[in-house]
């Protein structure tokens, strides 16, 4: 590993992951703790792939608890294949909902920005908007 080890600003350059982020990432676990040369943490390839494979893992929003069950079922062969679909479908089902969610902040801020271009409501739509008691959906409680 020593003709091929390099310091954390390379791993940081080679992976676009940021310095403080990677020795976070150490500190929780998700990267091994990397041998030192003197004073400086020394990395090699495997810990290129390792850091790429989180950071696209949290590019699509996995958790860092995903990341890590993630991780594990990635070093387990064909086997874990099963367990990596339900982990990702459950994670489909958040990302939808969030979906959802963004697409009803878009029509309240939309239905706001119009009422403000038609200048006919004597206060501000969006200040009566964020004031409005919130309607909660039915749950027939």
């Amino acid at each position: 590993m020593a003709d091929t080890a390099i310091q954390i600003g390379e791993l940081s350059r080679r992976t676009g992951c940021n310095i403080e982020t990677i020795r976070y990432y150490e500190r929780i676990g998700l990267m091994p703790a990397p041998p030192r040369r003197g004073r400086y943490r020394s990395y090699g390839a495997g810990d290129v792939g390792r850091l790429g494979f989180v950071r696209r893992a949290r590019e699509l929003g996995f958790t860092l608890d995903e990341v890590r069950a993630l991780l594990r079922l990635a070093a387990g062969g064909e086997a874990s294949c099963a367990e990596v679909r339900v982990l990702a479908a459950a994670h489909l089902g958040d990302v939808r909902g969030r979906i959802a969610d963004l697409r009803r902040m878009e029509r309240v801020l939309a239905d706001s920005v119009r009422a403000c271009d038609a200048g006919q409501d004597p206060g501000c739509p969006l200040i009566d908007a964020l004031c409005a008691e919130p309607q909660l959906p039915q749950t027939g409680c």
